[in-house]
């Protein structure tokens, strides 16, 4: 997961847990209020009315039935009362019994308690208050319904809802807003980064406003510069070691090219003894001159002048000139005629290429022609050697690196790594694979031209 994926979850993980909790306090909270008031304003009422029944009943019982059925009582609730007679009197047709109180209530307010209690009656929710009057010896009881408050109730429990699920995609979008500007400046970094790793040794990030933020960006220019001024004199280097080599290897090459001219004029130890000299000097001047390309690549002094080719003309071309005259070049039926490629740098890595699949894979048995992805074609020499190990498929292509099946045999260690170069440079790249009947298939993708 993202870091700011992570920092986001978090930010509506805390508000989700905060918006839950406050929901149900203030719900609770809000809810023994409201009911608390409600029982307060159902005591004043029936006391209110408890009076006037009080007095009522001094005044005799005659029509006391009609009377009661007018006293004021809530919407949706009723009252009743017990008189001393244990006649039962009540607003409401339809509770004609005190039963729907529970026997601790009446029992309280046969006492003379004034009682307040909650209870259900016909699927409805109630508060009902008890009033013992003494002088008549009577039982007052009122029931106010309690569906108002529950309305009231769920209206808050939908709003402190609503908040809460505004409140947590809020606070995740401030957590997704937060996390983008805390990391665009790692970010930046990040791509600087990158940069650098393509070959962008002057790419720096810019200061921060954040003090801290600043140290990191200050940090990393510091460590770039370092980097940058390290590669450079490595480069430079190399460069200078290979050009000052380059004069007194041409004079060894030319000296040891006019003895081994006039081999047959020295005893046979002797000739030995030359033939390996020459082959070393051989094999040093093309190293030397495998280091100035390779230089000169790293100092950008190397333009790039592309140009359309028919393809397969210059591959036959340039086996040809390495010595594969036969050598067959098949191109596959949707394979592009016409690539854009630098000829020279182009006939460079083919001719690497050739020369790999001599010194470690027994020779070249083709050169295949294919259509890549989007606008590339493919050019692959294969060989029927050993193969390549699929751990050192990248390995090969860098400077010096040699495969397991060639660490014996003759070579700079450096072919392989001005294909990958001269690819890179074209808007390509260079890989190898499995070559189908055994041997390895060494491909570089190039730019496509106009079609056939």
């Amino acid at each position: 997961m993202r870091l700011r994926t992570k920092v986001t979850l978090f930010f509506g993980l805390i508000a989700l847990v905060a918006t839950i909790t406050l929901t149900v306090v203030t719900y609770f909270f809000a809810r023994e209020r409201l009911l608390d008031q409600r029982a307060q304003v159902a005591r004043l009422q029936a006391v209110s009315n408890a009076t006037q029944v009080r007095d009522r009943l001094r005044s005799g019982t005659t029509g006391f039935g009609e009377w009661f059925a007018t006293i004021p009582v809530e919407a949706d609730g009723f009252a009743f009362v017990r008189l001393a007679d244990d006649t039962p009197v009540s607003t409401d047709v339809t509770f004609t019994d005190d039963a729907a109180f529970s026997e601790e209530f009446r029992g309280a307010v046969d006492q003379g308690e004034s009682v307040v209690q909650r209870f259900s009656f016909n699927d409805a929710n109630y508060v009902g208050v008890g009033i013992h009057l003494a002088e008549a010896d009577a039982n007052y009881y009122e029931a106010f319904q309690l569906a108002p408050t529950a309305r009231t109730l769920n209206s808050i429990l939908l709003a402190l809802t609503i908040g809460s699920a505004v409140t947590v995609l809020f606070a995740t979008a401030l957590g997704w807003w937060t996390s983008r500007r805390l990391l665009r400046p790692l970010t930046r970094i990040t791509d600087a980064a990158g940069e650098i790793a393509a070959g962008g040794l002057d790419t720096r990030v810019a200061r921060e406003s954040d003090p801290d933020l600043d140290r990191l960006a200050a940090s990393f220019n510091e460590m770039a510069d370092a980097v940058q001024a390290r590669i450079e004199r490595e480069a430079r280097f190399a460069s200078d070691v290979s050009h000052e080599l380059r004069s007194p290897i041409t004079a060894l090459a030319a000296a040891a090219e006019v003895m081994h001219s006039r081999r047959g004029e020295l005893p046979e130890r002797t000739q030995q003894a030359l033939e390996v000299v020459v082959g070393q000097v051989r094999r040093f001047d093309a190293m030397v001159l495998d280091l100035l390309e390779l230089s000169r690549i790293d100092a950008g002094a190397t333009d790039l002048h592309t140009e359309e080719v028919d393809i397969e003309e210059l591959c036959q071309r340039v086996a040809a000139r390495n010595g594969f005259p036969h050598l067959p070049v098949e191109v596959g039926w949707r394979a592009p005629q016409v690539a854009v490629v630098d000829k020279l740098r182009f006939e460079r890595i083919l001719a690497n290429l050739l020369e790999n699949a001599v010194q470690h894979g027994g020779g070249p048995v083709r050169i295949s022609i294919e259509r890549g992805n989007g606008s590339h074609l493919l050019v692959a020499v294969e060989d029927a050697g050993p193969g390549v190990a699929r751990g050192e498929r990248v390995r090969i292509f860098e400077r010096f690196a040699r495969g397991s099946a060639a660490r014996h045999r003759v070579g700079t260690g450096l072919g392989l790594a001005l294909v990958a170069e001269h690819a890179h440079a074209q808007g390509g790249e260079a890989w190898a694979e499995d070559r189908p009947g055994g041997g390895a298939r060494f491909v570089v993708q190039v730019p496509a031209g106009v079609g056939r």
